[in-house]
């Protein structure tokens, strides 16, 4: 007499078959589930409950259970474990109210070296002092406790995340005057000409640190069908670093700039100088910069007492680069012209960023400020 399934077919979608499929040829997804998958491929498939527990050399109640709650869930949904009731807790929420606030405190002001709290440390202190506390659940407090209490909580004592305080009394006020000159931009922007050319914006700054750094083996390129992105080797070797001090013009876009090993005041005061040679004696050249020490120099005050008149001086409040437009200027080039870039010695380097200023003069970009722009007015 022939074999006669006592359990319904497990019938798959097309959907399903392939999500379980997937599943039992996953290297990444617990073991369990990726077994569940092929046990419910191989039902599915016509064979019997018994050859597939001698198939995955075990009992026969372990399938049946398997296929039961597929049977009643769905398929994809038995994969994974059901919600249990699970230990009755016997941390009273006392308890744990206080040492959630033991979690905020820091370890260095109980006594103990540690800056941040560790889930060890945690436990350890409060198996230690929790039972003196009024809570004596807590004498046999784990690590893994620990986590999944503060986890609720949303508490991480042992992540930091950094904040800027606001240090400078007269920010609103300097931020109030770097947005005015932009407005004022604006303004020039939409007059004629001759008004125009009687005044130069520029946003200026540094950028320092640029890295002049040579590979010791050629970079390899793509390779279609093989390769897809350049290779290169790990090791490099080091020539030291460069600043670029520039200066873009808010009106025309165009950019000034040079090079050096250092960003002293005397480095400054020949921007300064170069940008003198640029504009025409009568306009008067505003840049907006922050408080390095060389900008204020006892240097660079000298050399502006040289050229009374000349330029005029819009400082951004303490922490406040971001109000600074060259700061997207240097973004910009960070994300495409120095973005791995190789080079055999600290000249070449000066001479490739050169070379993209000149591009980008040739095409000068505005650069435009939008933010809080329409609150301000010029009078």
């Amino acid at each position: 007499m022939p074999f006669k399934r006592r359990r319904s077919l497990l019938v798959l979608t097309e959907e399903e078959e392939t999500a379980l499929k997937s599943f039992s040829r996953s290297r990444t997804e617990p073991s369990a589930q990726v077994e569940r998958a092929k046990i419910l491929l191989a039902y599915a498939g016509g064979e019997s409950i018994s050859s597939i527990a001698r198939r995955f050399e075990t009992n026969r109640p372990k399938i049946e259970r398997c296929v039961d709650k597929a049977l009643q869930l769905g398929a994809l949904t038995s994969l994974r474990d059901l919600p249990r009731s699970g230990r009755k807790q016997n941390i009273t929420p006392e308890a744990r109210a206080w040492l959630v606030d033991l979690a905020c405190q820091k370890p260095k002001d109980l006594g103990y070296s540690y800056e941040l709290w560790t889930t060890r440390l945690l436990a350890k202190h409060a198996r230690e002092h929790g039972p003196a506390q009024g809570h004596p659940c807590l004498s046999k407090l784990v690590r893994g406790t620990v986590s999944k209490i503060l986890s609720q909580r949303e508490i991480r004592p042992h992540k930091i995340r950094y904040y800027l305080e606001k240090r400078d009394p007269e920010f609103d006020v300097k931020m109030k005057q770097v947005l005015c000159v932009y407005k004022e931009v604006q303004l020039l922007r939409e007059a004629s000409n001759d008004v125009s050319s009687m005044v130069a914006i520029l946003s200026y700054d540094e950028k320092p640190g640029i890295q002049a750094l040579q590979g010791k083996a050629p970079d390899l390129p793509p390779v279609p069908g093989k390769f897809t992105v350049v290779s290169r080797d790990y090791e490099y070797i080091r020539h030291g670093t460069v600043s670029l001090m520039a200066g873009i013009d808010l009106l025309t876009g165009k950019v000034h700039a040079q090079v050096v090993d250092r960003h002293r005041s005397r480095e400054f005061v020949q921007f300064l100088k170069m940008v003198d040679k640029k504009y025409a004696p009568e306009v008067k050249i505003r840049i907006i910069l922050d408080n390095h020490s060389a900008h204020i120099s006892k240097e660079t005050r000298g050399y502006l007492a040289t050229v009374p008149n000349r330029f005029d001086f819009v400082f951004t409040p303490t922490h406040g680069s971001w109000l600074n437009l060259i700061e997207m200027f240097f973004s910009k080039m960070a994300k495409t012209m120095l973005r791995g870039i190789r080079v055999s010695s600290k000249q070449e380097l000066k001479d490739c960023i050169m070379q993209f200023i000149d591009e980008i003069n040739a095409d000068p970009v505005i650069f435009k400020w939008s933010y809080k722009l329409d609150s301000i007015s010029v009078a």
